[in-house]
């Protein structure tokens, strides 16, 4: 295990992040209390550091026995990530989701005594609201690090203008800013190139991507049933026909490389290091599927492979990537003559 710094921080995050979502099976799937603690030690031996869980995770179980955990093992150690936004679904309160100051220090408290630490090494905000002003999150976020129980702030699945905005506003009021931004990101969904990609890239933030396997597509799960099950199954997961050509080609090359299909998927977002610094979140339900996870630090796709991968599954950037990339009306000749290194 290699250790990475989060954004523009000096804090040094493992390469991988273990995801805690499948910790507690109150929602019905998941890992039991002693697989999440297999999981947990299995991550920890191998050097892992960095762990994600949020206050709503199996309705608040993840971040109980994540904190029992990190009490035995040695709480230091560990940048731990939690987040605030969701409440229950069955929640009358209007004011226990979203993500005002209101909700914000409520979620902290509650994840502090379940995680039962001082402090919070990594807090996210989890999704945007579209209510709740930038400027009160970002002081609200900002008075928690003041205080000590934040030490760094991220947002998660918010648009590209909304973390841009808040990381502006915070420069000018001399607040905490972003240092990294958690999103979904694989090869049957890699639309977050278009903008929030770029906008990371601007800001020297870090990206954790979540959903590198799409719910097991990306493993090979489905390829192996009968057809009418497939067939069933590709209707519920909204598989396209470039989605199941995009899976072939992982399964050729997972035979060609002897690894899983889950690895080289995982692999190539976690080789996609030019597009921005990324750290993956591995989400799994027991400690052999977390190993196997794992085991990409074991090896690398090559070049072909990569660039394979990368043609079956490319998606149209749009308008203006390509439209305004040496726009001979922005340089007229000039522009192989300049010196480009900002790019």
């Amino acid at each position: 295990m290699r250790y990475k710094l989060l954004g523009k921080s000096g804090l040094r995050v493992s390469e991988l992040c273990l995801g805690t979502m499948t910790f507690g099976e109150t929602w019905g799937w998941g890992a039991s209390k002693d697989e999440s603690r297999r999981q947990f030690d299995l991550f920890a031996d191998r050097g892992g550091s960095f762990i994600d869980t949020s206050v709503n995770y199996t309705d608040g179980t993840a971040e109980e026995f994540l904190g029992e955990f990190l009490e035995s093992a040695g709480r230091q150690r560990f940048v731990v990530a939690t987040k605030y936004t969701l409440t229950r679904p069955d929640s009358t309160d209007p004011n226990s989701g979203g993500n005002s100051r209101k909700n914000m220090m409520q979620s902290v408290e509650r994840s502090l005594r379940r995680l039962r630490t001082d402090y919070i090494d990594l807090y996210y905000l989890h999704m945007w609201d579209y209510l709740t002003p930038v400027e009160e999150v970002m002081r609200g976020l900002d008075d928690l690090v003041r205080a000590g129980k934040v030490l760094y702030i991220a947002i998660s699945d918010s648009p590209a203008y909304i973390a841009a905005e808040a990381n502006t506003l915070a420069a000018l009021r001399g607040w905490s800013s972003f240092v990294g931004l958690q999103l979904p990101y694989s090869l049957l969904d890699r639309a977050i190139e278009r903008e929030l990609l770029p906008m990371v890239r601007h800001w020297g933030m870090s990206v954790m991507p979540w959903g590198l396997l799409e719910a097991g597509i990306l493993t090979g799960k489905f390829l192996n049933q009968p057809a009418e099950a497939t067939r069933l199954n590709a209707d519920r997961l909204n598989l396209s026909e470039k989605a199941g050509a995009v899976v072939l080609e992982v399964k050729k090359i997972a035979e060609e490389t002897g690894r899983s299909m889950a690895q080289v998927a995982i692999n190539w977002v976690r080789q996609q290091q030019h597009r921005a610094a990324i750290v993956p979140i591995l989400g799994a339900r027991s400690a052999a599927q977390l190993e196997d996870n794992m085991a990409v630090l074991e090896w690398q796709l090559s070049d072909d492979q990569l660039e394979r991968l990368d043609a079956i599954s490319r998606i149209e950037l749009g308008f203006p990537h390509g439209f305004l990339d040496g726009n001979r009306y922005i340089f007229g000749a000039t522009f192989d003559k300049i010196d480009r290194e900002r790019r």
